[in-house]
C-alpha cells in the first residue's frame, strides 16, 4: 500500500452526463474467479512450488526472518509493494476460508475449489512460522519506508528485510486476534480434507486467542513501522469479537459463544452500527457471524443479546442497500463509494455480508427490516451482483476492474512485479532508484499480466485513470480479491437449493491439547478376524431445531483393527436423508475422500452427515487389504 495522497482532478460535470450502457450482456463468473485466484499467485512470496502458474514470477524473500533468527521465508506481499504486513495478510486468509466455508460446494463445481485450498495453505503455512511460540507473533517482514523509496521486483529487492514481533511486553490484540481468525476459519477448511493440519491450526488459533486476550494492546503500537501503512483505527476490540466469533466456529467450545455474550458491550459489538466492512474494522463482520449462529439455534441463554447483534448486521445490510437512516454513499453508477483510495476493498468486503446474509436469511425465510420497509433476501444477492457486475464492466466508462477481465482494464497497474520485464526474461539486476528511472515511469502497458488483480478502482464520480503513479486507483491489494471469491462462485454456480444454515463443512474438531501430554507406553494392537477388520462406530456429535425440525449431525469412524492397510473400499450406506461429508460417492457406494487412497492399520477415518432421524444404515461392500 503506498503512502502518499495523489490529488486528481476531478471531471465532475462530465462524469454525471455518463450513463450506465443500457446493453450489458452476462459476465461469466466462473472465469473471472478462476482469474481472481491467479492473482494470489502473483503475490508469494518465498520458494515458489512446481505448480506455480503465474510463470513470470521467481523466488523472492529466501531469506526473510534470518537476521531475527526465524525463518519467515513465504506468504504474500499485500499489494503492490514488497512487503509483508500481517494485519491485512492475516484477514485476506479469513475472508479466502470464509470463501471457501460458505461456497465451497459452489468452488468445487466450477474445478476451483484446489486452487483456493491452496492459496489459503500459501498463506497459513506462512502464518504458523510467524508464530513460533504462544504468546510471539511476527507480524511484518520488510520496511514500508525503504521499500517505498525502491521500485524493484521481488526477486531483486534490495531493501530492509527486518522482522517485527508482537509479545507480552510489546502486545497487539488486533494482529494477534486476526491471526486467531485466520487459523480457526482455515481448520473448518482443512477439517473435511486435512484434519491434522486442522488441528495444528486450531491449536495456533487458541493461542493466539490467549494472547490477544490476555495481553491487550494495539499492534501498531508496537510495530510502530506499520503505522503508514495499515493503523489500526478502530482498535483492537473489534478483531477479540471476531476472533471469539470464528473460534465458536471452529471448535464448538460454548467458553467463546459465552464470549461474544459478556463482552457485547463492552468490546462494541452490540454498540456499533457499521456503514464499512474491511482489514481495519471487523464489527460487520461478527455481527453477521453472530447474526447467523443465532438463526442456527446456538445461541442458547444468549438468544436476546444475540438477537441485538442482529440487529447491527440488519442496520449494516440496509445502509448498503440505501434503505437506512444511515446509508453508504454512492457513486453516480451505483457503486459503494467509502474512500477514494483503494475504495474496492470495501465494495468487496460488503458484496460477500450481503451474499451470505441474502443466503443466511432465505435459508430462515425471513426478511431484513430495514427503516424503509422489509426488504426480502433476493434484493441484498441482486446488489451484490450489481456491485460485482460494475467491477466486471457495468459502469459508466466500461472498465473492468479486474485486470485480465474483459478487454478495458488496468494496463498500468501500480505493482512493482507486473510493471518490470520478468526475471526470466531478462534476469539483469534492477537497482532501487533505477526501477523508477527506466520502469515506474515508462508510458508503457505491464510487461507482465496481473491477472485477475482488483485494483482500487474509480472515484466517487466513476472517474478513472490507468496511469501507474495513480497508486489510489491502479494499486492492487490480496483483500481486495478474498471476499469477492465466495461472491463470484456463489453466482457463477448459483445456490442449489441448499440451506445456508446447515454449515456445508464444518466438523466439529476435537480441542487440541497446549501442553505436551504425558507419553503413554504403546498398546498391543490384538487383530479382530481377518474377515472383518474394519470397524464401523456411529454417534451423534450435535444437534439444533430450525423452523420446528430437530437435526441431528452424526460422526462416523471407520478404524482399520488389521495389520495391513485397506484399500478399494466401498460402502453402502442406507436411510441418508442429508447432506454427507467426507467421502467420494462412487455410483452407488462410497468410498474414500479425495485426500487419500487408503486406511493403514491402525488408523481411522471420519465422516459425517445431518439429517432428522435415526442413524443411516452402513455396511462394508467391498476392500482389498494389502
Amino acid at each position: 500500500m503506498e503512502k502518499f495522497v495523489k490529488h486528481c482532478s476531478i471531471a465532475a460535470l462530465f462524469v454525471l452526463l455518463l450513463v450506465v450502457p443500457s446493453a450489458l450482456a452476462g459476465h461469466d463468473y466462473g472465469q473471472a474467479l478462476s482469474k481472481s485466484l491467479l492473482f494470489f499467485e502473483a503475490q508469494r512470496s518465498g520458494y515458489l512450488p512446481k505448480n506455480q502458474r503465474v510463470q513470470w514470477r521467481g523466488h523472492s524473500g529466501l531469506n526473510d526472518g534470518k537476521l531475527n533468527g526465524v525463518d519467515l521465508v513465504g506468504g504474500y506481499y499485500d499489494a503492490g509493494d514488497n512487503v509483508k504486513f500481517g494485519l491485512p495478510m492475516a484477514f485476506t486468509i479469513t475472508m479466502l476460508s470464509w470463501s471457501i466455508i460458505e461456497y465451497g460446494k459452489q468452488m468445487a463445481a466450477s474445478g476451483e475449489l484446489g486452487n483456493a485450498l491452496n492459496a489459503v495453505k500459501w498463506g497459513t503455512d506462512y502464518l504458523i512460522k510467524a508464530h513460533p511460540q504462544p504468546y510471539v507473533l511476527y507480524g511484518e517482514v520488510g520496511d514500508g519506508n525503504t521499500d517505498h523509496y525502491c521500485w524493484q521486483r521481488p526477486e531483486d529487492m534490495t531493501t530492509s528485510r527486518a522482522a517485527y514481533k508482537i509479545d507480552p511486553n510489546h502486545p497487539g490484540s488486533d494482529l494477534a486476534g486476526e491471526t486467531a481468525a485466520a487459523m480457526a476459519a482455515a481448520s473448518i477448511v482443512f477439517r473435511r480434507y486435512n484434519p491434522s493440519y486442522a488441528n495444528l491450526l486450531l491449536k495456533h488459533a487458541y493461542q493466539l486467542f490467549s494472547f490477544a486476550d490476555r495481553y491487550r494492546g494495539k499492534y501498531d503500537s508496537s510495530i510502530t513501522v506499520a503505522q503508514k501503512y495499515y493503523r489500526s483505527v478502530s482498535g483492537y476490540a473489534d478483531e477479540l469479537l471476531w476472533a471469539a466469533a470464528w473460534m465458536f466456529k471452529a471448535s464448538n467450545n460454548n467458553y467463546y459463544l459465552g464470549y461474544l455474550a459478556r463482552n457485547a458491550d463492552a468490546l462494541g459489538g452490540t454498540g456499533w452500527s457499521m456503514t464499512e466492512f474491511g482489514w481495519d474494522v471487523k464489527y460487520a463482520g461478527v455481527q453477521t457471524l453472530v447474526a447467523k449462529f443465532l438463526m442456527q439455534g446456538k445461541a442458547g441463554k444468549y438468544a436476546p443479546i444475540f438477537a441485538k447483534y442482529q440487529q447491527k448486521a440488519d442496520f449494516f445490510m440496509c445502509s448498503c442497500m440505501g434503505k437506512g437512516n444511515r446509508n453508504a454513499q454512492r457513486t453516480p453508477g451505483g457503486l459503494i463509494f467509502r474512500q477514494r483510495w483503494n475504495n474496492m476493498q470495501f465494495v468487496t468486503s460488503a458484496s460477500f455480508l450481503l451474499t451470505v446474509y441474502s443466503d443466511y436469511m432465505t435459508s430462515a425465510r425471513k426478511n431484513v427490516q430495514c427503516p424503509s420497509g422489509s426488504v426480502p433476501p433476493s434484493q441484498l444477492l441482486a446488489f451484490a451482483q450489481s456491485q460485482v457486475d460494475y467491477i466486471l464492466g457495468d459502469n459508466p466508462r466500461a472498465t473492468s476492474y479486474m485486470v485480465g477481465y474483459g478487454n478495458n482494464y488496468p494496463r498500468q497497474v501500480h505493482h512493482r512485479g507486473s510493471s518490470i520485464v520478468s526475471i526470466k526474461v531478462n534476469p539483469s539486476f534492477v537497482s532501487c532508484r533505477g526501477g523508477y528511472a527506466t520502469w515506474y515511469n515508462r508510458q508503457a502497458s505491464d510487461p507482465n499480466l496481473l491477472t485477475g488483480a482488483i485494483v482500487g478502482g474509480p472515484d466517487a464520480y466513476d472517474n478513472f485513470a490507468d496511469e501507474r503513479d495513480n497508486y489510489e486507483q491502479t494499486e492492487p491489494a490480496t483483500y481486495n480479491n478474498a471476499p469477492l471469491l465466495g461472491v463470484l462462485a456463489r453466482l457463477h454456480a448459483g445456490h442449489g437449493g441448499y440451506n445456508q444454515l446447515l454449515d456445508p463443512v464444518e466438523v466439529p474438531a476435537p480441542r487440541p491439547v497446549i501442553t505436551r501430554p504425558k507419553r503413554s507406553p504403546p498398546q498391543k494392537r490384538t487383530p479382530v478376524s481377518s474377515s472383518m477388520p474394519l470397524k464401523i462406530t456411529q454417534k451423534v456429535t450435535s444437534s439444533w431445531t430450525l423452523q420446528g425440525k430437530r437435526y441431528y449431525r452424526y460422526s462416523t469412524i471407520l478404524t482399520n483393527n488389521s495389520f495391513k492397510s485397506i484399500r478399494n473400499l466401498k460402502l453402502s450406506i442406507s436411510k441418508l436423508y442429508g447432506p454427507l461429508w467426507g467421502l467420494t460417492k462412487y455410483g452407488n457406494t462410497y468410498t474414500f475422500p479425495q485426500w487419500t487412497n487408503s486406511l493403514p492399520a491402525g488408523k481411522s477415518i471420519e465422516f459425517v452427515y445431518i439429517h432428522t432421524t435415526a442413524p443411516a444404515s452402513v455396511s462394508i461392500s467391498s476392500y482389498t487389504l494389502v
